[in-house]
């Protein structure tokens, strides 16, 4: 028995930390592999260091590229891992280019699929990660979805049989992790913040940080409109693009090197509020109970939406001005992912379909 995990970027190493903690448990055998799409050691080894992730078994180096080079590229590797070490299924996370890769090289070789937070839809195709979503949906055998919109989804598209409503992971990881980082980070100290007197901003999506006019005039309206503190973990791609116009925004905006998963929570849960245009920061802010404003035309995570905790910008940028000014606070927080203990069921439920299902994959010809 043995379980492939795919792991590549911030979102998977924190999901499968909590996974791979209670698979242990039970006693699956799991070997880990990591595409290196996030190559930084502050998107990528420092995340493992604070997990308590073990070292994966490689770490394929697929580095940066088109959506079409590193897929290829990550497709390539994990199918020479799978054929080298036949695994009795794989696991995906998420929706990045790591997520397709594995899900596309598991299928070619009849090895069955996991995916972790199925069902997500922005309902945008023009987004890479929407394409990503439904195809790794498409070709798993067996299904988590974090949340009630995820399962009515999947059934709009006929998914319906082996789809589990499991809650969300990441909110499984927030609750242990959050009591660890009160302890262990410094940022705020290290940064002379106070709670509620500065607020969070990440960006890294290409519609927002590969051009240089779109990424001037969001830091331009930031620092126009907020009469607050801006704190901003410049992701390793907007670097190059941002260097040349820093300069006009260190006035208001506070540009930092890319922090560990520790530092980031405690930074989102004293935020007066974040702005983002990350899926994952989104969700993190709303189980924090922090107000967010996301720089984008839709979200997948819809129910964080709900009574004003996250407000989309939309597709005029400038729609950020008035966000920035409305001073209405949020209404009602609700619970809409899970119990914290979504890594529990997805344990249980691929145990017993390891068992069920006992003989190993059949090599195609």
């Amino acid at each position: 028995m043995l379980i492939t995990s795919i792991v590549g970027a911030r979102p998977q190493f924190i999901k499968a930390a909590m996974v791979s903690s209670v698979l242990k448990k039970k006693k699956i055998p799991e070997r880990m592999i990591h595409t290196g799409q996030h190559y930084n050691f502050k998107m990528s080894k420092i995340f493992f260091e604070e997990l308590g992730l073990p070292e994966p078994a490689v770490n394929l180096n697929v580095g940066s590229g088109s959506h079409g080079t590193q897929t290829a590229e990550a497709l390539r590797k994990i199918e020479s891992e799978l054929l080298s070490h036949p695994p009795d299924a794989v696991i995906v996370y998420g929706d990045t280019n790591s997520t397709l890769a594995g899900a596309l090289a598991a299928a070619k070789l009849n090895i069955p699929i996991f995916h972790v937070e199925a069902g997500l839809r922005s309902c945008n195709q023009a987004m890479p990660e929407e394409i990503n979503r439904i195809a790794a949906d498409r070709l798993s055998s067996l299904l988590f979805v974090p949340t009630q919109t995820a399962l009515f989804n999947l059934k709009k598209e006929g998914i319906t049989k082996n789809v589990h409503l499991t809650g969300d992971v990441m909110y499984d990881s927030l609750l242990h992790f959050s009591r660890i980082a009160e302890k262990r980070s410094y940022i705020m100290k290290k940064l002379r913040l106070n709670p509620k007197d500065y607020q969070l901003l990440t960006l890294h999506r290409p519609s927002n940080v590969d051009n240089p006019h779109q990424l001037k005039k969001i830091l331009g309206l930031i620092q126009d409109t907020a009469n607050i503190k801006t704190i901003f973990p410049v992701h390793p791609r907007t670097e190059k693009i941002l260097k040349p116009i820093k300069k006009q925004f260190k006035s208001t905006i506070c540009f930092i090197p890319p922090v560990g998963y520790f530092d980031m929570l405690m930074l989102q849960k004293h935020a007066f509020r974040i702005l983002t245009d990350s899926g994952g920061i989104q969700k993190e802010a709303y189980l924090q109970k922090v107000p967010c404003i996301t720089i984008r035309t839709e979200t997948e995570w819809i129910e964080t939406t709900k009574n004003g905790w996250n407000r989309i910008v939309g597709k005029k940028i400038e729609n950020l001005k008035t966000l920035l000014k409305a001073e209405k606070r949020p209404g009602a927080w609700k619970a809409f992912y899970g119990s914290g203990k979504a890594s529990f069921k997805i344990a249980d439920i691929i145990f017993k379909w390891l068992r069920k299902n006992k003989t190993r994959y059949t090599k195609s010809s």
